[in-house]
């Protein structure tokens, strides 16, 4: 493969899932009239799946790719949010020290999110032996739902709290799989 496919891929899974959250976010705000949201529904179990196995925490008995799909999907709402209010520190009220810590952080939760993706999608293949089109596919939806329920750049930063550490636990459990040190550090 070459050296910037990965990359190009990774760019097209984030825009992709960018698009579908614009939709689904427009679709809901017509459909909802004050409504509690209820948690996007649990994908049914895959027997083929490794589940993540730390009691105590929001993802244990999840399948990994779940997990991680759910961690990218927060970090990359997160990075849209810091974006969008990075945007509005250049152009509607220029403040050029907001507008370069913005940057700054949208640009570091764009890379943990890839890395929770590539996360996710390694596992698919590896466990259930799909392509990668088809593994990106099927964590989409899950990394969507999951970045469409927080709202402000709070409820993300909250969101993704204990996302850091289930990358810990991936990378001392499966280091082939989860190798990348990004998502450590945000």
């Amino acid at each position: 493969m070459r050296p910037g496919a990965r990359r190009t891929i990774a760019i097209a899974a984030i825009l992709s899932i960018a698009l579908s959250s614009l939709a689904a976010a427009q679709s809901q705000t017509k459909r909802r009239s004050g409504k509690q949201e209820a948690p996007p529904p649990a994908t049914p179990a895959d027997k083929r799946d490794r589940v993540v196995n730390a009691p105590g925490t929001a993802f244990n008995g999840k399948a990994w790719w779940q997990a991680a799909a759910t961690c990218g999907g927060i970090y990359f709402k997160l990075g849209t949010a810091y974006s969008d209010a990075a945007i509005r520190a250049k152009v509607v009220k220029p403040d050029p020290a907001a507008y370069a810590s913005l940057t700054k952080d949208a640009d570091g939760a764009s890379k943990t999110a890839t890395a929770f993706f590539d996360a996710a999608e390694r596992f698919l293949i590896a466990d259930r032996k799909v392509a990668r089109d088809e593994a990106v596919m099927t964590y989409d939806a899950v990394a969507s739902a999951n970045g469409d329920r927080v709202k402000t750049i709070d409820a993300a930063v909250q969101a993704a709290t204990p996302c850091p550490d289930l990358y810990k636990t991936c990378r001392g459990a499966f280091p082939q799989l989860c190798n990348d040190t990004t998502a450590l550090t945000n």
